[in-house]
């Protein structure tokens, strides 16, 4: 799906309550909540995190365009990284190029993995049978998601990932293509059983500062609905 820039990465301000988890004078990283775009994917439209960031910007002052890092999907819920000047976007860029911002995540599995641990390393390429899917393909972009379970349930399992590579939709095909579809997750073959979106959740950010160079992290909190699929989980329910 195409993404389109606003003219020098300037939006119209959206209001919207922001979950900031920390900021400088480099970076903002926003606590992204479900059912918000990151950006727009068509001309015109607002509400998007984008426009909500605006927003935050205009309110507290500061003269700042939008420069996100990376995207996660609409109803993916954690830590997204903006840039707040031109040199940060360029080490951000270059450090997001060498592999040194990790994107830590903890998604919900229906079934229960074989292994406790492992990677999953399968192209991605587009669905040329549908327009927003992706699928494993041979002449698809090397992909790699490193994952270990969290908690087993019956007939699901709690599992945390680590991006090596971050294609589109990449978690959410890796593990489809094993057999363990994203609770809730309609594209990729999950069940809204427990929860009625995919079950995925940006747990931690950790990045290299711009101009020291220290590494530094956030820890983004599970979103109410997925705690309360977990709890019907532990219940037995």
């Amino acid at each position: 799906m195409p993404c389109f820039r606003a003219r020098h990465g300037i939006f119209p301000p959206d209001w919207m309550e922001l979950n900031v988890l920390y900021e400088d004078d480099f970076t903002l990283v926003v606590n992204k909540p479900s059912g918000y775009e990151v950006h727009p994917s068509e001309r015109g439209q607002r509400g998007t995190l984008a426009h909500g960031v605006a927003a935050y910007y205009e309110m507290t002052g500061q003269d700042v365009r939008i420069r996100h890092i990376h995207r996660i999907d609409k109803e993916t819920t954690g830590p997204v990284l903006y840039a707040k000047n031109e040199f940060a976007h360029y080490q951000y860029d270059k450090a997001m190029r060498e592999k040194e911002i990790e994107r830590i995540y903890l998604a919900l599995a229906e079934g229960e993995l074989a292994q406790d641990r492992g990677t999953i390393n399968l192209p991605i390429g587009q669905d040329r049978h549908h327009s927003t899917r992706r699928r494993v393909s041979e002449t698809g972009d090397p992909a790699v998601t490193h994952y270990e379970t969290v908690e087993r349930f019956e007939g699901y399992t709690l599992v945390r990932l680590r991006l090596e590579t971050g294609r589109t939709h990449q978690i959410r095909v890796h593990l489809a293509a094993i057999g363990h579809p994203l609770a809730g997750d309609g594209l990729y073959g999950g069940k809204r059983t427990v929860i009625s979106r995919q079950a995925l959740h940006g747990e931690r950010l950790i990045w290299p500062h711009p101009w020291t160079g220290e590494r530094l992290s956030v820890r983004a909190p599970l979103p109410a609905d997925f705690e309360a699929a977990l709890a019907k989980l532990r219940a037995g329910e």
